[in-house]
């Protein structure tokens, strides 16, 4: 379906760059036929980010109490989930300070002069203040976090609630039990949510170009530009993070992971290129104990690309709609996405529910999600690929760190067999037993 869904989305863009284009010639400007038809067309996209608000809240709730009970209580692994966890937030902060800096260097959206249906909340415009933050992320009711989308507040409870099963052990067992199978409901509901993007689509950029021309692609082209040139940015950064733990062997992990790489660009999905990357990083000497608990975790805390999207394209959102954002507000934005952008990896166009909480978080229009639906899967080939080589960089720098790192084998060798062993048999590893 990735693929296909790829191809629809291309061809509803382009049907509705060509029937906004049309009744944009057909009607003056001002016209109310005109008006009512792009208001009619509107009710695609709209209906789409109804849909993914929907599935919001359970999701979030199911991955991340899955994901926290399932690391078990290994001192071993500890260590190891603490390190991986420690670059992985070093890295977010990189990444969406970088998305921060560059859209307000840009300023990509700065000219659009859209205004939003609906009243923007006081929070886009008054003092956001770190008292207000700090009592909003704690909830005093789980189900009223739920009822109302209030991400911070599930992602507290879930943190809460994916502790204590862990703790419980076999007694939590049927509840974590229940939260996978909720997991795999919500993410099969994700699919036929964006089965509907294609529609969304094409109801999204027909309505703007109808209304407002076809000169506002300019600024989607500036804006995919843009969006490139930070992703290069972030890569040589990643790069150069790694080759200090690496030194020049960080040279040759970029032509180990080339293969995953390109898969993740292609298909616009960085778990497509999940197995192709376990057995890279075994030839380039990872044991697979370690790329077998690092990468999993990373795909989940550790997704570079999308989190430098959704710093970049909220800011371009609000200037979009002429909302001005302080310094302050742009901090507490960046503490914002931290949090709401972990959990969710396995959802297709993950980062557009991101953006959608975060907008609303801040009071910002929701809606304004629409104008990035024409551009998403351009922006998220560069993304999944950017998500690849954090995690890539992720897992061998752990490895290095472990003292675990093993000679590389062939690239291009036809079976990737996993060395299992340092000199120490294990001991700075997971084999905990000193007689190990």
């Amino acid at each position: 379906m990735g693929k296909r869904l790829t191809l629809y989305i291309v061809i509803a863009m382009l049907a509705g760059i060509g029937v906004g284009y049309a009744l944009n010639a057909a009607y003056p400007a001002g016209s109310k036929v005109l008006a009512d038809t792009a208001d009619v067309l509107k009710l695609l996209p709209e209906v789409f980010l109804h849909l993914i608000k929907m599935i919001l809240a359970p999701l979030i709730l199911a991955t991340l109490v899955t994901g926290i009970a399932s690391m078990g209580d290994s001192s071993a692994l500890g260590r190891i989930g603490g390190r991986a966890l420690a670059w992985f937030i070093t890295a977010s902060l990189i990444s969406i300070s970088l998305g921060l800096v560059l859209v307000n260097l840009f300023q990509p959206g700065v000219g659009l002069n859209i205004t939003s249906a609906a009243p923007v909340s006081d929070l886009a415009t008054a003092d956001f203040t770190l008292r207000h933050f700090v009592l909003e992320v704690f909830p005093t009711s789980a189900l009223d976090a739920m009822a109302k989308n209030n991400v911070l507040q599930i992602l507290v409870f879930s943190v809460f609630a994916g502790v204590g099963l862990s703790a419980m052990g076999e007694e939590g067992a049927p509840l974590v039990r229940g939260a996978e199978a909720l997991a795999t409901l919500m993410l099969t509901i994700t699919d036929y949510v964006m089965r509907f993007a294609p529609f969304a689509v094409f109801g999204a950029l027909a309505s703007v170009i109808a209304t407002r021309g076809v000169g506002i692609l300019v600024t989607y082209g500036v804006f995919v530009g843009e969006f490139y040139l930070a992703l290069l940015l972030l890569w040589l950064i990643l790069l150069g993070l790694g080759g200090l733990f690496l030194g020049k062997r960080v040279v040759l992990l970029a032509r180990y992971i080339r293969e995953p790489l390109l898969l993740a660009f292609s298909t616009a999905s960085s778990e497509s290129a999940l197995p192709k990357l376990f057995e890279q990083l075994d030839r380039f000497g990872v044991p697979r104990r370690i790329s077998g608990f690092v990468l999993p975790l990373g795909y989940s805390f550790n997704l570079d690309g999308s989190m430098i999207y959704t710093s970049f394209a909220t800011v371009f959102i609000a200037q979009a709609y002429n909302i001005p954002l302080s310094a302050g507000q742009q901090i507490a934005m960046l503490l914002v996405l931290m949090i709401t952008s972990k959990g969710i990896a396995g959802v297709p166009r993950a980062s557009l529910v991101v953006i959608a909480a975060t907008l609303t978080q801040f009071g910002l229009p929701v809606e304004g999600v629409a104008l990035l639906l024409g551009v998403d899967t351009f922006l998220d080939m560069g993304r999944s690929a950017t998500n690849v080589v954090g995690n890539a960089v992720a897992t061998s720098v752990i490895t290095k760190w472990e003292g675990m790192l093993q000679v590389p084998m062939d690239p291009d060798a036809p079976e990737a067999m996993p060395p299992h062993d340092t000199p120490e048999h294990g001991r700075k590893g997971l084999h905990l037993d000193p007689e190990a």
